[in-house]
């Protein structure tokens, strides 16, 4: 997959790199001239010197949305260190044509090119967690992937490129010519094996380069395998200057064969006009083996691929979710595991090798793939279980504590329960002090595992850890067995004698595992007597066995229903709840029913729906739920737009430097969301919007009331208003041109649908929501944040309002500060 540039840095181990120059698309040293290529085309310019700019703040983890760089743009700041160095220190490419220092995992590097002329370019980088290209914030590639290809337009004259601070502290980049202004690239492809007697066509994805400044329609894309069988599929819309991962069909095999194919792509213009081929490696295998298969995900529309160590034999199996651990892809996961004669495993993506740490969308990912597999093995429904190792050990115990009545059982492998208080430096403490940072803590709440624990009560736990283990203590997995010995009647615990973190496949595939699985069946309803149901938000987890969560009292905070069944009567106790729902007719009960809760008492029948609401302190039956207001189906934070088919809406009015900025500011969501997530998102100008193409779909607008046209189809009634020169808030004003905000708020026309929005007010103000941080696994976002642009710089200070819209999405319990 990195073969394109491996190519493109072939020569770069040169310790004479930087005494090279470059004249059009060909680099010249010693005299002589020579082309380096990638896959996309010629490199323009190699950057081999540079400034590092060390900073030594910490970063928290719910909260992290400070970058004094972005600041610097923002207010209109930024010098080139060429002009005024300042704190900037030179630095140049070591001997392996990389840019590399010991402060550099926690510091900025700046490059710049001159160039002779505009044009259309590529900026090929690895390193950097983002990008800026002369003041324009893109993704970088923080893991080192290989993938990140960024088409831009050249200015003629100095360019800048800044990249802010990366996981492993090192960063390459070259300028590339791109041989086509369309094009495919292969590098990161989505593909499914071609299954051996399987006669339907198969989804993948493959990236198209829009190295143009218009938006690209109506494209064709023909697969043809080298054994002669075609398909073909009109793709996706891809924005100006954007790389999208774009969905096709791999055709089925007409004939069984077990090794490599070649498959033929070719994109083509819907008169059919070949815009671009290319041919590609595709694996064909029988069902019976270790193999890859892919479907389409309803967060984007984009695809998504599990692996499966398919079962021994014919007839009904078990089912088991293996989640993996950070830098893990789920194909070497699954093969991590010899096939059982009782049970499919099947192992998710978590949507990257890094993810999501399997909370936000690597949650909704393994929820896809688990009933995506139910549905192709057509599993045991009672028989499906749980298991993942290190960050896939937290994600066991993350998804078995918030879904406890979807697996029998769970087995965390040198696990650590909660990613925001595991490892060091986290820097979250340095957040409390601030009432700001309380409805952002919170709105993280569904990742604190040990808060939620009990609802583990009905579900099997087996717990594996090396006992040398030296990335995750064992003293992570000791606090958790004290936990539940204290009320868990059924688990088991193993310290292997000398395992450090990996200790080869039986640190995953262990035996004794899968013989305790066999012994755990997921329980009906009516044999489940007692629950205690513990979970933050509706919106992640509202349902264990016959009693589901619709409404909270106060939004992110701990929920808890206990409830016991003794003959006729469920008496139930509760707090922060305000509406819940009891499936009585599943619990087979006879005759009237007394519900007794909170010393309150209600008559009922089993054949009644009961919907119970908390209305002046006193417990009543509804009818239904109030789909207008906050549910199960539909609540706040701002995160949750990011889900439900969601195409981004960029605004196309107000000056040339707005549209530009949310024009791009929209494409850097799009470019995020695809590197941290295999993601491929609709993003559109807001002419293009309507209600009713896009029906039933989240929606994110990029742009205020002043310069989005899709604002008063979707948010005229909403009660935070946006122009360039305030922000109304309910009854109270916010005025200035340096404000910033990221709401989330329902659409009008959709029991479902969630609209959010990043806009500002003015330039800085729409410069103040450079950060994306939402885009994240671990990070806290409320209903609401608005903010001054010197939060870039000072933090949590410089916020002026965050929290959540009550339960009918008024602003009435919203916190405003100084």
């Amino acid at each position: 997959m990195k073969t394109g540039l491996l190519l493109s840095l072939c020569f770069l181990g040169s310790n004479l790199f930087s005494q090279t120059k470059v004249t059009g698309n060909v680099v010249e040293y010693f005299g002589k001239e020579k082309i380096v290529t990638t896959a996309e085309g010629n490199v323009l310019y190699h950057f081999g010197e540079g400034f590092f700019l060390p900073t030594d703040k910490k970063n928290g983890t719910l909260f992290n949305g400070q970058d004094p760089v972005a600041w610097q743009y923002a207010v209109g700041k930024f010098t080139n260190p060429n002009k005024q160095k300042g704190d900037w220190q030179a630095i140049k490419q070591d001997s392996v044509g990389v840019f590399s220092q010991k402060d550099m995992k926690s510091a900025f590097l700046f490059t710049e090119y001159n160039s002779p002329k505009e044009q259309i370019a590529i900026l090929e980088t690895t390193g950097g967690t983002r990008t800026y290209i002369n003041g324009m914030p893109h993704e970088g590639d923080h893991y080192d992937f290989g993938y990140t290809l960024i088409p831009f337009k050249l200015r003629k004259g100095v360019n800048e490129f800044v990249y802010t601070k990366g996981r492993f502290g090192r960063v390459k980049s070259n300028v590339v010519i791109p041989s086509k202004s369309i094009l495919f690239t292969k590098r990161d492809l989505t593909l499914p094996d071609v299954i051996n007697g399987e006669k339907d066509e198969k989804w993948a994805a493959i990236r198209v380069i829009n190295a143009t400044e218009k938006d690209l329609k109506n494209l064709v894309i023909t697969a043809k395998l080298s054994s002669g069988e075609t398909a073909t599929y009109a793709t996706d819309a891809i924005m100006p200057l954007f790389v999208r991962k774009v969905k096709f069909k791999v055709p089925a095999a007409k004939a069984d064969f077990t090794g490599e194919l070649k498959m033929k792509l070719i994109l083509s213009d819907k008169s059919g006009k070949v815009i671009d081929e290319t041919e590609i490696p595709i694996q064909q295998r029988p069902a019976t083996i270790h193999h890859e298969r892919t479907f389409v995900s309803k967060v984007d529309n984009s695809v998504q691929y599990y692996s499966v160590a398919p079962a021994l034999g014919s007839g009904p199996k078990a089912l088991v979710l293996s989640v993996h651990g950070a830098s893990v892809e789920a194909r070497n996961q699954a093969r991590a595991y010899k096939q059982k004669d009782w049970a499919q495993i099947v192992a998710a993506t978590n949507r990257r090798p890094f993810g999501f740490n399997w909370e936000d969308w690597g949650r909704i990912d393994a929820l896809e793939v688990l009933a995506e597999a139910k549905k192709v093995f057509n599993t045991i429904p009672s028989q499906t279980y749980l298991t993942g190792h290190s960050m896939g050990g937290h994600g066991t115990w993350f998804l078995g504590t918030t879904y406890p009545d979807k697996f029998a059982a769970i087995a965390p492998c040198a696990s650590y329960p909660d990613i925001a208080t595991y490892g060091f430096d986290k820097g979250d403490e340095m957040n409390d002090q601030f009432k700001a940072f309380e409805p952002i803590k919170r709105s993280a709440n569904s990742g604190r595992v040990k808060s939620i624990v009990k609802n583990l009560k009905q579900t099997g736990v087996y717990i594996l850890h090396g006992d040398a283990d030296s990335t995750v203590p064992i003293s992570q997995v000791r606090e958790m067995r004290q936990i539940l010995s204290t009320f868990h009647p059924n688990f088991c615990y193993y310290e292997y004698p000398g395992g450090e973190h990996w200790y080869g496949d039986h640190s995953v595939d262990w035996f004794p595992i899968f013989e305790f699985f066999k012994r755990q069946s997921i329980p009906n309803n009516k044999d489940v007597k007692e629950i205690d149901f513990h979970t933050a938000t509706p919106a992640v987890s509202s349902t264990d066995y016959w009693i589901k969560l619709q409404q909270q009292i106060r939004p992110f905070d701990f929920s808890n229903i206990n409830a016991k069944i003794v003959k006729q009567e469920i008496n139930i106790k509760t707090e922060n709840v305000s509406i819940f729902e009891l499936d009585l007719a599943s619990l087979e009960l006879k005759g009237e029913i007394t519900i007794n809760i909170n010393e309150q008492s209600l008559k009922t029948t089993p054949d009644k729906k009961a919907i119970l609401a908390l209305k002046d302190g006193k417990w009543t039956f509804i009818n239904e739920i109030n789909t207008a207001d906050k549910y199960a189906d539909r609540q706040g934070g701002f995160k949750f737009a990011f889900n439900n088919n969601v195409v981004f809406v960029y605004a196309t009015g107000g000056s040339n430097s707005e549209k530009e900025w949310y024009q791009n500011r929209a494409r850097f969501d799009a470019e995020t969301f695809y590197y941290r997530g295999n993601g491929s998102i609709d993003v559109i100008p807001d002419n293009e919007f309507s209600l009713e193409k896009y029906k039933d779909r989240n929606v994110v607008i990029y742009g205020n009331a002043s310069n989005n046209k899709a604002w008063y189809l979707l948010l005229k009634n909403a009660p935070i208003q946006i122009d360039n020169h305030q922000i109304k808030v309910g009854d109270k004003i916010l005025k200035g041109d340096d404000l910033a905000s990221y709401f989330v708020y329902p659409r009008k026309d959709s029991k479902t649908a969630l609209v959010g929005v990043v806009a500002g007010t003015s330039e800085a103000g729409m410069k103040a929501t450079w950060a994306n941080n939402y885009i994240s696994g671990i990070t806290g976002f409320p209903d609401v944040m608005i903010f001054k642009a010197d939060l870039l710089l000072n933090g949590l200070p410089d916020m002026k309002v965050s929290g959540f819209f009550d339960n009918n999405w008024s602003t009435k319990i919203l916190d405003f500060f100084n």
